[in-house]
């Protein structure tokens, strides 16, 4: 049975909303949560983007059983590695050890803040082995250091640890970030549910580890308000990760959605209150051998009521998965 996860999304959500929410998604029934980690958000309508970190520290000490997990962090150049690895060791031990580091390669749109510019996707991979590298060193703990091409690291030390090394999700969109994921993680992390993706992750040593996705829905008893939000809110995913990671700004991401419209959105998320519907999208990703799927609920200001019906109906069909 896939493990049903909530996603607390920093991009729509005011930060004491974040943690209020995730405290109801434990009561309700949610198996694990999961956060987003930007410092913008895709679209200026979305409004928010509070530090992740700070409320993962908050999270973790107002729940008592759901694991939480970032959905991803970039550790190669708005976060040192080491850095990435005190914060990622910090929320474990606050969590008592409820807490897995999702990794990513990074996009564009969050990372250019520091003014270092986006480098090529090669280049981008090569900075994530040696980070990754670094953050499990210091994960096993003693001092660390590391000379590489892109990360220099002197004699660290985490002095605060969890009893077991937080575990390590690396998030794959292609074959090398997939290679990547396989030598290095703990699971997988992966936007679509692409069951090639997958094999190849099991393949080359990601047997019997969890593979993470995501679903965006949008519940409400209006289906025709649940479309218009999903089209306000969401309409910059249809464009696919390979143009997502190297749009720089929200006004970049609203001119390439400009074309698409409330129909197309509806046709990837899941609009209104049908839970077949949320069934047989999240049965996609079962069915591509995804064994976690974290929901995301479109709309900030409709999350009680998405948590009402997510206890009432939608959980008990998904246990039927």
């Amino acid at each position: 049975m896939a493990q049903i996860g909530y996603t607390m999304m920093t991009e729509q959500t005011p930060p004491r909303q974040l943690v209020d929410d995730v405290v109801i998604a434990e009561r309700v029934g949610f198996d694990y949560a999961v956060i987003s980690d930007h410092y913008f958000p895709w679209l200026e309508e979305m409004g928010h983007a509070p530090y992740a970190w700070s409320v993962l520290g908050a999270a973790a000490v107002s729940t008592r059983r759901l694991p939480l997990m970032t959905y991803v962090t970039c550790p190669i150049m708005r976060y040192h590695p080491a850095v990435v690895a005190q914060k990622a060791a910090t929320v474990g031990a606050l969590s008592e050890g409820r807490f897995t580091l999702g990794l990513g390669a990074g996009e564009n749109l969050n990372e250019h803040v520091i003014g270092h510019g986006w480098p090529p996707v090669n280049t981008r991979h090569d900075m994530f082995r040696e980070a990754i590298e670094i953050i499990q060193e210091l994960f096993e703990g003693g001092y660390t250091s590391y000379r590489g091409a892109h990360f220099d690291v002197d004699s660290a030390r985490l002095f605060d640890l969890p009893d077991e090394p937080v575990p390590i999700a690396v998030a794959a969109s292609g074959d090398q970030s997939c290679e990547i994921a396989a030598e290095y993680g703990d699971g997988l992390v992966a936007t679509d549910p692409d069951a090639d993706l997958v094999a190849k992750f099991v393949a080359e040593g990601g047997r019997d580890k969890p593979v993470y996705g995501q679903l965006a829905i949008a519940y409400d008893p209006d289906r025709g308000a649940a479309v218009e939000r999903a089209h306000r809110l969401w309409r910059w995913a249809m464009a696919g990760w390979k143009v997502m990671a190297e749009l720089p700004a929200p006004v970049n991401f609203d001119a390439c959605a400009a074309t698409v419209r409330p129909e197309d959105v509806a046709e990837k998320v899941p609009c209104g209150a049908d839970v077949d519907a949320v069934v047989e999208a999240v049965r996609q990703y079962t069915d591509a051998g995804f064994t976690h799927v974290a929901l995301v609920q479109i709309g900030h200001e409709h999350q009680n009521e998405f948590f009402d019906w997510s206890h009432r109906e939608l959980l008990p069909a998904l246990r039927g998965i």
